[in-house]
């Protein structure tokens, strides 16, 4: 894990594991991107926090062609974690796998709201992306 994490290549999504309906999905798909950014950049000074998360959004987005993702610029799509690097870790067991992470301020996907004080705003604007960023929906936002 740390040869592979310290690699420039690997993105970091390859670490999730489970799917969100599982009762008791792997800690990992609840704490994959907190694990990275608290145990292997601030814990262990594998990687630089910088590193870290390139390799969850620009190197991402680069790889996966997705345009307007994955950078903070004018006119990208505003999808953005707000935390605290001396907090952050994940928080999910074996046994309390749906555990939300230490750490997390806020999120917004698609410039919207949709996570704050450790919990879910309701507000939903995620959205299928196919590969070179184009979108499946249609005018109206539907599939």
């Amino acid at each position: 894990m740390r040869r592979i994490l310290s690699h420039p290549a690997p993105m970091v999504g390859w670490l999730r594991r489970g799917l969100p309906n599982d009762p008791l999905p792997h800690p990992r798909l609840w704490g994959a991107f907190p694990r990275v950014l608290g145990h292997y950049a601030r814990d262990t000074a594998l990687i630089s926090l910088e590193e870290a998360v390139r390799k969850m959004t620009s190197l991402t987005a680069r790889r996966f062609g997705l345009s307007e993702r994955g950078e903070v610029k004018i006119g990208y799509h505003a999808d953005l974690v707000v935390f605290d690097p001396e907090c952050v870790r994940d928080a999910a067991t074996f046994t309390q796998s749906q555990q939300a992470a230490d750490g997390i301020d806020a999120v917004w996907v698609n410039g919207v709201l949709t996570y704050r004080e450790r919990a879910v705003t309701g507000q939903r604007a995620g959205r299928f992306m196919a590969r070179g960023g184009a979108s499946k929906l249609d005018a109206q936002g539907a599939f």
